[in-house]
């Protein structure tokens, strides 16, 4: 049987997730790579399978059926997840609500809301099964306010929120821990997806001070999953020591 504990990550092909799956695989901690790019999954497997056992699961987690499906095919060794890790998400557009697109409304909603509730739904009665299991749901500070022009990227991470607290409550009977991190501006591919390439733009926002890292917030995610098992970070915010707010950022 297979000893360490395994851990199901989304969005695990760059940012966050690849950082937090590099973290579990040197700490022990299998784990099941989900994303849309099958060669970085491919790539980070080889990287990861040195230490650890490593699967990957190729799919958009906007697309109910091939969720579902998906982690319904994990082989028995991987099956028993004991973390799972809502990573995945992402910003579209950051214009006014009465200039933004219909599109990027759907994207950020399917991504971020139905997504995360799609993966979830497919792990949570594994969980409540065997009365154990951890689920980490990454928010951002924009569930916890709203910032001009943040609109409806804004309110899908409020409702993030929301869902956490939710599960808390509802798993709290199955002796499942649920907590969220909660992380301000990170230097990743989140401003190039949010700026649709515009790299000009990208960069721009991470300029003039010291951004969170990918492995900031992996190194959190690690410290929390492995608290004793009756301690549960329930909500935590994360931001770099050179920003205050969503709109305050002290810049040289």
């Amino acid at each position: 049987m297979n000893k360490n504990k395994i851990a199901l990550i989304t969005g695990a092909t760059s940012g966050i997730g690849m950082a937090t799956a590099k973290i579990f695989a040197k700490n022990n901690i299998d784990v099941v790579l989900c994303g849309r790019r099958q060669d970085r999954l491919d790539a980070l497997k080889k990287e990861l399978e040195k230490d650890v056992a490593v699967h990957t699961l190729n799919f958009d987690v906007r697309e109910k059926s091939a969720v579902i499906t998906q982690i319904d095919s994990l082989p028995p060794e991987f099956a028993n997840v004991d973390i799972l890790i809502n990573n995945a998400g992402n910003a579209h557009g950051l214009e006014p609500i009465q200039e933004g697109s219909l599109e990027d409304w759907d994207a950020m909603l399917d991504i971020n809301v139905k997504g995360l509730l799609y993966v979830s739904k497919a792990i949570i009665p594994k969980m409540t099964a065997k009365k154990s299991g951890h689920i980490i749901n990454i928010g951002s500070t924009a569930g916890k306010e709203v910032y001009p022009n943040g609109n409806v990227y804004c309110a899908s991470k409020h409702a993030v929120d929301a869902i956490n607290q939710g599960m808390r409550i509802d798993l709290n009977p199955f002796n499942i821990r649920v907590g969220a991190v909660n992380p301000g501006m990170v230097e990743t591919e989140f401003s190039e997806v949010r700026f649709k390439g515009n790299m000009a733009k990208a960069d721009k926002v991470y300029q003039g001070f010291t951004p969170l890292q990918p492995e900031d917030i992996a190194d959190i995610i690690h410290f929390v999953v492995t608290r004793p098992y009756h301690v549960n970070i329930a909500d935590l915010v994360v931001m770099s020591t050179a920003q205050a707010s969503s709109t305050i950022v002290n810049k040289s």
